[in-house]
């Protein structure tokens, strides 16, 4: 009885949505507050009734319920209890059930700000939320049924898909479409600009918490992804490019160019027209990611469809979003015309030359990932474009916008003095070269290019402290008038801080693992030791085990440096139920970096297949990615009464209230 309970909730909350963009469009063009009322009632209850689904779901997968087909899928009675749960969204249907709660969560947080938005603003968008959940339900309810019936029940199921039964990959889906998601809601507040043919400081501050708030899940959920394929996948790799990688990081990259575009428009009323096309270009490269995925054009453990009805699906609603938006902005942007001015030495300019680096760099990921397809689609050759395109194309654009950083987050606004900016920055700058002198002389020769990259992270490091203390005075000042100025400073310039040391810390790990590993691949059998990077790393022993649904050989290392020694576990687990093997990688974080070693199969009886690997500075890549998130939620965090109190005067003053709302 659960399961229809939520199939009956699912079709409740399409037609809530279904009713909620109409009733909201015509609110706003009639300005009908009781027709708003209802497309807000709507979207209350699309959410009530989706988050009814939800939970009827993973109420089925909890109690083991075989004789729901997508748990008999994706489940088995043996499995730790909380992998049945996460395995509720383990699986193409539960993952769009997830997809669809967080959209109408989102739906019903902008419905409740309907008093802190101009009504006519807020209308738009929110009919435009409310569009694109009728979209993705009835994507559910036609082609992805979560609860579809299978009679009789079966005694157990087939069991989820072993790589997914951890931790890592369980947290990675919700923040990731936390991410993914929430830029539902720029893209529908710059859909509403484009059709009232307005987009103002009041706007764009409405537009910020969003973009952040998606900004930053996206952040923390691309890092889990890279943390679990990292432990999980025996590879002793944290990135290879992956097309669904790449599905995950082209929005991150439009998503950082818009929240940098927004700043523009909040101060000097220019780049409307821009920051409007990167809210959508946002969402839009979400949708395609979710095309990527779901319709089974690529071969991935992250792509659960292959049905080519859904992908059809996907490509229609990609097509409507993409295309209508555009049709929109095409038609309006005319309207959005800049009126404020600055000069070429400015924040402003710097800030666009920001973004026109980030929209680069996300076309060559873009062209990368496509290109294969394309030429599969066009010529029926097979293809693959692989790390060395975008390490060679990629890797200098991000170079040259870590350099700008730095100095562009010290610029003042509307006109620069260049001379003061470099007294400012020639701490850093002075960092940077004494950090690429240490690397050139203590690295071996071939491996020295990497003390350019490493000066660059220092300089983008250096700016970011320096932007704080040039804003308390740390030198002009006793330390405790420095120290109540930093906890009085707004939490955005803190927050903005946070984030580029956080992407330099995260530069750091990225050029340690890149550069600096040291790998051996050996056979190895009980006794027999090995050397990387100054360890010897002997295998102690290998026994059998068993856990909850799986066999496993464990194998126990102990390793030694100087009078360093350290114990490490690695297991191959087989898993009876799916017939699959899983790798556990035995990992120690050792001062400059991790000791890791990945145990393979024992086939010809000669010893074990083993991999060693050292990863110098590998652990910065989620502390970086950790402070730039909390840097973003900081900044998330210092909105204060400037949004309620410039949309109150919006409608008598727009300038006035853009005025009133602090810098």
């Amino acid at each position: 009885m659960i399961p229809e309970i939520g199939h009956f909730a699912l079709a409740l909350a399409f037609a809530a949505a279904l009713a909620q963009g109409p009733a909201l469009y015509a609110a706003a063009r009639a300005d009908d507050e009781r027709l708003a009322a209802f497309g807000r009632r709507c979207a209350y209850l699309a959410l009530g009734a989706v988050g009814l689904a939800f939970a009827s779901l993973a109420a089925a997968y909890v109690a083991s319920d075989f004789s729901v087909l997508n748990v008999y899928e994706n489940s088995h009675s043996q499995k730790p209890l909380i992998y049945k749960f996460t395995g509720t969204w383990g699986n193409h249907e539960g993952s769009m059930l997830l997809w669809a709660l967080i959209l109408a969560l989102y739906g019903g947080a902008l419905a409740r700000q309907a008093r802190a938005i101009p009504a006519d603003l807020h209308r738009l968008a929110l009919g435009t939320q409310g569009l694109i959940a009728a979209a993705f339900l009835a994507f559910m309810l036609f082609t992805s049924n979560p609860f579809e019936r299978l009679l009789p029940a079966p005694p157990d199921g087939a069991d989820l898909n072993p790589l997914l039964q951890d931790i890592g990959l369980a947290l990675h889906p919700p923040f990731l479409y936390l991410g993914y998601v929430g830029f539902s809601v720029p893209f529908s507040f710059a859909v509403a600009a484009l059709i009232r043919g307005r987009a103002d400081s009041v706007w764009a501050r409405l537009v910020r918490p969003w973009a952040l708030a998606a900004w930053s899940f996206l952040t923390v959920g691309i890092a889990l992804g890279s943390w679990w394929a990292y432990y999980e996948l025996g590879w002793g790799g944290w990135w290879a490019w992956d097309p669904v990688e790449n599905a995950s990081f082209m929005p991150w990259l439009a998503g950082t160019a818009l929240i940098h575009s927004i700043r523009v428009v909040e101060r000097r009323d220019a780049l409307k027209g821009w920051a409007t096309l990167l809210a959508i270009a946002a969402f839009s490269l979400s949708l395609i990611g979710t095309f990527l995925v779901r319709s089974g054009v690529l071969t991935s453990i992250h792509a659960f469809a292959v049905d080519p009805e859904r992908g059809v699906f996907i490509l229609a609603i990609l097509f409507a979003a993409v295309g209508g938006s555009l049709t929109v902005y095409a038609l309006r942007a005319g309207s959005l015309a800049p009126t404020g001015a600055f000069a070429p030495a400015s924040r402003e300019t710097a800030l666009i030359a920001n973004n026109v680096l980030l929209a680069a760099a996300c076309a060559t990921v873009f062209i990368g990932t496509f290109y294969p397809l394309f030429v599969d689609v066009a010529t029926g050759e097979r293809i693959s474009v692989g790390p060395p395109y975008f390490n060679m194309v990629f890797t200098p654009i991000a170079a040259l916008a870590m350099a700008l950083a730095a100095a562009g987050a010290l610029m003042a606004w509307k006109r620069a003095d260049l001379r003061a900016l470099a007294r400012r920055l020639a701490p850093a700058g002075a960092a940077a070269l004494v950090a690429a002198l240490i690397v050139a002389v203590v690295a071996e020769r071939e491996k020295a290019a990497g003390a350019g990259w490493v000066a660059l992270c220092v300089w983008l490091a250096g700016g970011a402290l320096a932007d704080l203390a040039g804003r308390v005075k740390l030198f002009g000042a006793a330390p405790g008038a420095a120290a109540r100025r930093l906890a009085g400073l707004p939490r955005a310039a803190v927050g903005a801080a946070l984030a580029h040391f956080g992407l330099a810390v995260f530069a750091l790990g990225a050029a340690g693992v890149g550069l600096w590993r040291t790998e051996e691949v050996r056979l190895m059998k009980e006794g027999d030791a090995a050397h990387v990077a100054g360890y010897a790393v002997m295998l102690a022993s290998v026994e059998n085990t068993t856990g909850p649904n799986y066999l496993a050989e464990r194998a126990r290392f102990e390793a030694r440096k100087g009078a360093r020694e350290t114990t490490l576990i690695s297991e191959r687990r087989y898993y009876p139920v799916r017939g699959m093997q899983t790798t556990e990688a035995g990992i120690r974080s050792q001062g400059g970096g991790d000791l890791y070693v990945s145990l393979g199969e024992n086939a010809t009886g000669e010893g074990w297949a083993v991999r060693l690997y050292f990863n110098p500075f590998v652990g910065c890549l989620w502390w970086g990615a950790g402070l730039a998130a909390l840097g973003g939620a900081l900044a998330l965090s210092d909105r204060g009464r400037a949004p309620a109190r410039a949309a109150r005067g919006a409608a008598a003053s727009p300038r006035a209230a853009a005025a009133e709302a602090p810098a």
